[in-house]
């Protein structure tokens, strides 16, 4: 490979449309991003056929202002990466097909991105040097997993959620409380005005010695206090409930990352995905890993989300191992790490 390698990375597989160009997989030259949390709001949630349609609206505006804003020439990228799965199947086809496109045209390699190893590497684009042995909890709306890195280019699967995702759960009681979407987000804002141990909620398989995560029964939790609330014409405390429920999702979490980093004896964790941007999360582990004498280290909130930057830099290193695709890549909506 060249001294400076050029990635366009496209990010398709929910409801942000984003391109980005980073150099040499470190360096953001360009991350654009197209939200459509407005569009869909009024549901509670994402719905796969408007997100797909918006996709194809926004794709080609925003790959092109990507490549404006990096200050490069088309020419000069040297591969084009896209996530292929996880994701909505619609949303993952429009950016797979952009980008066969654009390598089929610039006869540059063409590389598949899992969703979730991007969230993994937006840790690398922050200019933080993190060694390894780490663990890394992904932790999103449709993921929950904690893995173990003994070196950078491989992993090890700790554990999964057996249910919810925890950014699932954030979005479905937000909805029970007619919070609005995205659930996070409005769950921890009302929280800090409220008491998160006023509710007494359980903390499923934190008990339990393994590293698997269970949200659902915690959710089932919630909405029996909900009903039962109800049932006694009694008012809903929402900032306590969302405090106290906020609080279990973050017990539950840290309670695995400890028992990770003192079984594998790792003196740093990285967290990725959305759930990653929660304030009180960060707080509250990062109080406990100093104590340990473990380094913390995540994204800014903007890498936290879906975005394009994170599929470039994984781009980048793939592309130096030489694992491209032909054009035959297809979208895969349940692909795991």
């Amino acid at each position: 490979m060249k001294e400076d390698v050029y990635i366009l990375g496209i990010e398709t597989s929910c409801d942000e449309t984003s391109a980005a160009v980073v150099k040499n997989g470190r360096k953001i030259l360009s991350n654009v991003i197209a939200s459509q949390v407005d569009w869909h709001q009024k549901f509670g949630g994402v719905v796969p056929e408007i997100a797909s349609r918006k996709h194809v609206e926004l794709i080609n505006p925003v790959i092109k202002e990507a490549i404006e804003k990096a200050g490069i020439e088309w020419s000069d990228l040297d591969g084009v990466a896209v996530t292929y799965g996880p994701g909505l199947v619609g949303g993952l086809l429009v950016g797979i097909s952009a980008a066969k496109a654009i390598a089929m045209a610039l006869d540059i390699p063409l590389i598949p991105v899992n969703h979730l190893a991007g969230h993994i590497y937006a840790n690398f684009l922050t200019g933080e040097k993190i060694e390894p042995p780490v663990v890394c909890l992904t932790v999103s709306g449709g993921h929950t997993d904690l893995l173990y890195f003994n070196d950078l280019s491989s992993y090890q699967i700790l554990g999964r959620t057996r249910d919810d995702a925890a950014g699932e759960a954030f979005d479905k009681i937000a909805r029970v409380l007619k919070l609005g979407y995205p659930g996070g987000p409005r769950i921890e804002k009302i929280a800090r005005e409220g008491n998160e141990f006023a509710v007494d909620l359980p903390r499923p398989l934190a008990d339990q010695d393994d590293y698997d995560f269970s949200f659902s029964g915690l959710k089932t939790a919630v909405l029996n206090y909900i009903n039962q609330l109800k049932q006694k014409n009694q008012e809903v405390p929402i900032a306590d409930l969302a405090a106290s429920f906020q609080r279990a999702v973050i017990d539950i979490l840290i309670t695995k990352i400890l028992k990770a980093v003192e079984e594998k004896r790792v003196k740093n964790v990285i967290l990725s995905g959305g759930v990653a941007a929660n304030g009180r999360f960060r707080e509250l582990l990062k109080e406990k890993l100093n104590s340990m004498g473990v380094g913390l280290y995540y994204p800014p909130p903007i890498l936290c989300t879906d975005n394009g930057a994170m599929i470039a830099s994984v781009g980048y290193f793939l592309l130096k191992k030489g694992e491209v695709c032909g054009m035959d890549l297809n979208a895969v909506p349940n692909l795991r790490l």
